[in-house]
């Protein structure tokens, strides 16, 4: 299994949830999908042959921008 991480910052409900869910789950290959609403990260386990684009394609469909994964974006403090 491969592990893939993705920053979407326009995570902020649990309707998000289900959308991003929902359309990466959908993808073939794809295990697990979890959302975090506090750190708005995108998690994503696969098989291995699932590619990158076709994880971002998804969350895209599902009307969220994505970047790729920064551990620091979130933490920076007001």
């Amino acid at each position: 299994m491969a592990v893939e991480r993705f920053n979407v910052p326009g995570v902020s409900c649990n309707h998000c949830v289900q959308a991003i869910s929902k359309e990466v789950g959908a993808v073939p290959g794809v295990k697990k999908v979890e959302v975090g609403l506090q750190d708005k990260v995108v998690t994503v386990e696969h098989e291995g042959s699932v590619s990158r684009e076709a994880i971002i394609d998804a969350i895209n469909e599902a009307g969220y921008d994505v970047s790729p994964y920064d551990s620091t974006i979130g933490l920076q403090q007001a």
